[in-house]
């Protein structure tokens, strides 16, 4: 369905960024995508939304294909339209807007769309934005900004969501519910989801399949089940050791030096 083939990535034709990286999955899939700060997950969303050219990016090697169609050519609105949506990280809601105008904004792409039944059916994912929709969206808690741009993205009918740290700022308890809420919108529209998360505990549990990013590179691959009981991952991600104990940042923190898959 969505294949990207050992694609580059420069920004300003000169910092390069993705080197060969090769992703694929298949329609109604949640895939994760994983990996530490600076490792290439945010370029790699963006350089399939489009988004990336608004930085001066460039897709400079490879190719991007969604159902057969290359789209890396294409710009954002375009993809956009072929129902790919990027749901940043931050929790971009337009904070002057009211919860119900911020969801409004995410259907302008749809053709032939019915405002009240698209916003009744976000209401029913988030009830607590039903009670929220007149609301000034700047003054919400992080969990109900990020449960708004969320909401947004399924205004417009998303085919593909793309997620970029959902999970980040967030309680415990609220990053159960947000979650909940992607996998239940997931099994009932039939969409494919790709999640960036540092939270490698929460991806694995939802995900059925991941990727695991280094430098710019996929490093590890296969299905959540199997990665979570990965040694690497376990020492390098979840912070356990060979015998399941919590290990400390102290003994952890020079992992770079050491991981066998590099």
């Amino acid at each position: 369905m969505l294949k990207l083939s050992n694609i580059e990535v420069k920004y300003a034709g000169v910092i390069l960024v993705l080197r060969g990286v090769s992703l694929e999955f298949r329609e109604g899939a949640i895939i994760a995508l994983l990996g530490s700060n600076g490792a290439g997950k945010t370029t790699t969303l963006k350089a399939i939304s489009g988004l990336l050219r608004t930085e001066l990016g460039e897709v400079t090697a490879g190719a991007i294909e969604y159902r057969g169609k290359r789209i890396d050519r294409l710009d954002c609105e375009q993809i956009a339209k072929l129902g790919i949506i990027q749901v940043m990280e931050g929790r971009r809601v337009l904070g002057h807007l009211t919860v119900e105008e911020n969801l409004r904004l995410g259907g302008h792409i749809i053709k032939n769309k019915n405002v009240r039944r698209d916003l009744d059916r976000v209401y029913d994912y988030f009830p607590k934005l039903g009670t929220l929709r007149s609301h000034t969206s700047g003054y919400l808690s992080g969990g109900e900004q990020q449960m708004v741009v969320i909401g947004r993205a399924m205004m417009a009918h998303p085919k593909v969501m793309l997620l970029d740290e959902p999970s980040m700022g967030l309680a415990p308890i609220v990053v159960q519910e947000i979650y909940a809420i992607i996998r239940r919108f997931n099994a009932e529209e039939k969409n494919s989801v790709l999640v960036v998360e540092q939270n490698a505990k929460t991806a694995l549990s939802v995900s059925e399949y991941a990727y695991v990013m280094e430098n710019g590179r996929v490093v590890l691959a296969g299905p959540s089940e199997e990665l979570t009981g990965n040694e690497d991952i376990k020492e390098f991600y979840l912070g356990l050791s060979k015998l399941g104990e919590k290990k400390s940042y102290r003994e952890i923190k020079h992992y770079k030096r050491k991981k066998r898959w590099l």
